[in-house]
């Protein structure tokens, strides 16, 4: 059966089952089917009995429902015969397949093994060769088979040229394209260096015999015009026009085949028409429009209210996680401060706190670029947000106020010190002479005691006044950094929501866009079915009547 090239689209080659093809052969102008009682719709040929050409009527059906169907008889008619082919290619798995299914299509063409050497290949394929002919040098005709995934090598484009300068008929085969998605851009770039070699007119037939054979299998027409095994075979049956005679029963065999052929890719349009399955394909697109006819929106705003409260939690968990990692080092850190170095401790916390703010706004932002991937449109239309200044830790503490507990440790210290004092100079007052000058010895170990317990204990006091103001403080911050995140998220949500809606709009348009135009094809095809049914009805008529003198001309002829 033939195929059309696998580079094409599968609508240039395949028949619309929504849209019959209009009839062209008969009366195809007043719409009229052709009269039963014309001549046979299938004419030999001049000089034979029985090689048989199809009348303008039934090329016209063939030509619309099977193109390369079509393609093949010309090639056929016009050669009448198929030859030897001498393969140059890999001899691997796909080129065996390949050999395969090409032995499937009618006229049969015999392919040599494999030459995997394009030098030795030319010594046997080459017409003006005085040695030992081959069988591919009978015909002069070569098929040389490409990679799809690599391009034509130096080696090889030496070979092309020797071969045609030899008079040898090339016909290039880029073989395995199911397997390779750049195919396309490896076929035009060999096209260029062959256009490079002077070898212009050569083209190169993209095929997959793995296509050829799913598709026989499957029993898909279409997926065979795809294969791109036909295309081949037409091609190959043309070249060797005049290397053999074909015999008529052959003729008679191939175009009873493809008529037969067309006549089945009719009789499953008036299937397809009959069981309204396209009908039913399309009612059902058309409830599935209808039931997502909000294009998307209450679905992306659950999304997005539901993914901003989960980066709301996770912002607020994290600055508080970082607000008592402060806290906790800001306290050991004032345990070892000394007294002095204590008055200078509110400019290096405000320091700090900076620098966790920037902390704070790097994973804001990191965490708004995530919200915002996950919306359609968000990637050129989310602004860029405020960052406002870091949060103060408030106006330096105030001055520690002395009071009773002051006042209270320098009696309490004095008291010790005289006590202290007395302790130690006890020894001197068993000398009646040394017991009178042990008294200032006395009060001075006192002071001196005194004067180190209010010092210890005011050292303390700022301690823990400082303390005291750093808790204050970072809680004002953490209110501070928890406000930042609330209005960067209020702001994001106000932006991405008017893209969710902005997108779900335009699907809502597309939508009922789809939805009219699904109806009206629902009404068309409604209106032309009848019309439609007709048509298939008289081509398989006119089919009918082609394949009975081909049958029977074929039997005459094997009696």
């Amino acid at each position: 059966m033939p195929v059309s090239d696998p580079s094409e689209s599968p609508t240039e080659t395949t028949v619309d089952p929504a849209v019959p093809p209009a009839d062209t052969g008969g009366d195809a102008g007043t719409g009229r089917a052709a009269d039963p009682g014309s001549p046979a719709d299938v004419e030999p040929a001049a000089g034979s009995g029985t090689v048989f050409i199809p009348s303008p009527e039934v090329e016209a059906v063939v030509a619309r429902w099977n193109p390369q169907g079509l393609a093949l008889l010309r090639a056929l008619h016009g050669s009448g015969a198929a030859t030897v082919v001498t393969v140059i290619g890999p001899a691997d798995v796909n080129t065996t397949l390949l050999r395969t299914e090409l032995a499937r299509f009618e006229p049969r063409i015999t392919l040599s093994e494999p030459m995997a050497d394009p030098s030795a290949a030319v010594a046997t394929t080459s017409p003006s060769d005085r040695g030992q002919p081959s069988v591919g040098a009978l015909s002069g005709l070569a098929l040389i088979l490409l990679d799809a995934g690599t391009t034509i090598g130096a080696d090889l484009l030496e070979a092309i040229g020797r071969l045609r300068a030899d008079g040898t008929r090339i016909l290039l085969a880029m073989n395995g394209i199911h397997a390779y998605r750049d195919w396309r851009a490896v076929r035009a770039r060999n096209l260029e260096l062959l256009a490079a070699r002077g070898a212009a007119d050569l083209d190169i037939v993209p095929v997959s015999a793995r296509l050829a054979a799913a598709a026989r299998t499957a029993g898909d027409a279409g997926l065979l015009d795809r294969s791109g095994l036909g295309s081949l075979h037409a091609q190959l049956t043309a070249a060797a026009a005049g290397a053999a005679a074909a015999t008529g029963d052959r003729s008679a065999a191939v175009t009873g085949r493809v008529l037969a052929d067309t006549r089945q890719r009719v009789v499953e349009q008036v299937g397809a028409l009959r069981s309204g399955a396209e009908l039913a394909r399309l009612r059902e697109e058309r409830a599935v429009l209808l039931a997502g006819r909000d294009g998307g929106r209450a679905t992306a705003m659950s999304t997005l209210r539901g993914q901003l409260h989960l980066a709301r939690v996770d912002l607020m968990t994290d600055i508080g996680a970082r607000i008592r990692a402060l806290h906790t080092a800001a306290r050991a850190e004032l345990d070892r401060l000394r007294r002095a170095d204590l008055r200078g401790y509110p400019d290096r916390l405000q320091q700090t706190v900076t620098e966790l703010t920037g902390g704070v706004d790097r994973t804001i932002d990191h965490r708004l670029a995530e919200l915002g991937g996950r919306i359609e449109g968000a990637e050129r239309g989310m602004p860029s947000r405020r960052r406002d200044p870091a949060p103060r830790v408030g106006p330096d503490p105030e001055p520690r106020h002395r009071g009773v507990e002051d006042h209270l440790m320098i009696a309490l210290g004095a008291s010790a010190g005289v006590g202290l004092g007395r302790l130690l100079v006890a020894p001197l007052s068993l000398v009646p002479a040394l017991d009178v000058a042990s008294v200032p010895v006395t009060l001075a170990l006192g002071g001196g005691a005194a004067a180190w317990v209010v010092r210890a204990r005011g050292q303390l006091a700022d301690r823990a006044h400082i303390r005291q103001w750093v808790s204050d403080a970072l809680v004002n911050v953490k209110a501070q950094l928890e406000q930042r995140v609330a209005t960067a998220l209020v702001e994001t949500e106000t932006v991405l929501a008017d893209l969710v809606v902005q997108a779900s709009t335009a699907r809502m348009v597309d939508t009922d866009r789809r939805v009219v135009e699904l109806e009206a094809k629902l009404r068309r095809m409604a209106a032309e079915q009848p019309g439609q049914l007709a048509a298939c009805e008289r081509d398989i008529r006119i089919l009918d009547r082609s394949i009975s003198p081909v049958e029977t001309n074929d039997q005459l002829g094997t009696q």
